[in-house]
């Protein structure tokens, strides 16, 4: 090989080489463009969701804000129901004030009526049933009468109420032990 040949094969082989460096470095810089429209879709994609989430969240706690928003007005008219019911109690006693005690009795309904239209439920609890830390709020405990009274209402001392589906005030019971 003549000194001629040797520099042509220098000279194509240099050429390739710098033709398959542009290569390589064409191909990273596309595979580097093509990993970043991942990552920004990735990110696209995860930003999309948390803010369905939110808009979920969001229209979920409104929806619970309306059913509830009257919460403070019923729990401040509950003692006014208490009241109610304990006048009716005490006018059954009293034989005299029959008219009295139809009228209170009207009104009564009524107030529970109207409470019952905006969602107010009370919560029956009967005497017996098994004691429950999550419904109840036990005020005493007394020695229970019979054995099998044992962990069990034995009174309601106050009435508990729902507004929907949550419970605003927990029955006060009377537990033996």
């Amino acid at each position: 090989m003549s000194k001629k040949d040797k520099k042509n094969i220098e000279k194509e082989q240099a050429e390739n080489i710098q033709t398959e460096t542009v290569d390589v470095e064409e191909q990273t810089i596309e595979e580097k463009l093509k990993d970043e429209v991942k990552q920004e879709k990735d990110k696209f994609l995860r930003l999309f969701a948390e803010f369905e989430n939110y808009k979920r969240r969001t229209s979920k706690e409104r929806i619970e804000l309306f059913a509830t928003a009257s919460e403070d007005v019923m729990l401040t008219l509950l003692p006014v129901l208490d009241d109610f019911e304990r006048a009716l109690t005490h006018i059954e006693e009293d034989k005299e004030a029959e008219e009295l005690r139809k009228g209170v009795l009207l009104i009564y309904q009524k107030l529970i009526k109207t409470l019952e239209q905006k969602g107010l439920t009370a919560i029956v609890i009967n005497k017996g049933e098994d004691f429950n830390a999550d419904n109840h709020e036990a005020i005493t405990q007394i020695p229970a009468p019979t054995d099998d009274l044992k962990g069990k209402i034995i009174d309601v001392v106050e009435k508990g109420y729902k507004l929907g589906d949550k419970i605003i005030r927990f029955p006060k019971v009377v537990i033996g032990q």
